[in-house]
């Protein structure tokens, strides 16, 4: 577990700096062993798309624990995996850019990168922090929570199937594609559950909580294996609407989409410090 905290502190420093990082994809193998599996169909197209990579990963991680010096080839590749995964967009280098944009227009059409198949993310606070939130989950904390419960393994297994679940140009069929996004779904759900409490220690609780047993409440029975963690988009979405008393008695102001972006991502930054802190003190204790 040590070994896997250093090598996540390496990567987000190295992604920190060199945000182009992020857009190293390399992933042109992987697309011809998914065409080339067009003869298959449903879930066993989604089995052998992903069990191939996963076994040459686990086989890898194998032989060079065989080498002089194991341990450090074995953080080089776990680096260059976990490199490849928190890819294809430096989800820090997306918020400063619509940070950064000069006008609305600019901004609004910089905030699109953030979204998944093509859906347009509208131009206001809560729908802007919702999408920050799932970014946030699918190229961050989802895979820093698989790479540290299954080692480099997790972690691509979280990039490869999020990638068969939501990128169109791979041209599954429709009984593979189902079974993906449901499988994306499922490796979503605990670090979105781990996150939306995460939020709620750094944010606003008793709004985030109440939004994330509301949701429960009222969606259908393993709605979210469908559609995904829709919990962590309503917490995000309360978090943002909630009016917060300050001590002169004012309210603070939630409408603006940029101050709100500012605020999401300084508490996105202290739920990651938090995990990190959280991983360090297992590693400190022993406990794995």
């Amino acid at each position: 577990m040590a070994i896997r905290l250093l090598v996540a502190l390496i990567a987000l420093g190295l992604l920190h700096a060199l945000p182009r990082l992020a857009h190293w994809r390399g992933d042109a193998g992987f697309r011809r062993w998914v065409a080339q599996l067009g003869d298959t169909s449903g879930s066993g197209r989604v089995a052998l798309a992903l069990g191939v990579p996963l076994v040459l990963c686990a086989l890898a991680l194998w032989l060079l624990g065989h080498l002089p010096m194991p341990q450090l080839w074995q953080l080089v590749f776990a680096l260059a995996v976990l490199l490849f995964a928190f890819g294809p967009h430096a989800f820090e280098a997306d918020l400063e850019a619509i940070l950064a944009a000069p006008d609305g227009a600019q901004r609004e059409a910089a905030a699109q990168a953030l979204g998944d198949d093509g859906e347009t993310i509208k131009w206001n606070a809560p729908a802007l922090g919702e999408a920050t939130a799932y970014a946030a989950l699918r190229r961050r904390f989802g895979m820093l929570f698989w790479y540290f419960v299954l080692s480099p393994i997790g972690a691509l297994a979280y990039r490869l199937v999020r990638q068969l679940g939501h990128d169109d140009s791979l041209r599954l069929d429709a009984g593979a594609h189902g079974t993906s996004r449901q499988l994306a779904n499922l490796l979503d759900w605990v670090p979105a559950q781990l996150l939306v409490f995460t939020l709620a220690l750094v944010g606003h609780w008793d709004a985030v909580i109440e939004a994330w047993r509301r949701w429960h409440r009222q969606a259908l029975p393993n709605s979210w294996l469908r559609d995904g963690p829709g919990f962590l988009g309503a917490a995000s979405r309360a978090d943002i609407k909630v009016d917060v008393e300050g001590g002169d008695g004012y309210t603070e102001d939630h409408s603006d989409a940029l101050a709100e972006l500012r605020r999401l991502r300084s508490a996105l930054m202290r739920a990651l410090l938090a995990w990190l802190s959280v991983v360090a003190l297992i590693v400190i204790g022993g406990w794995l």
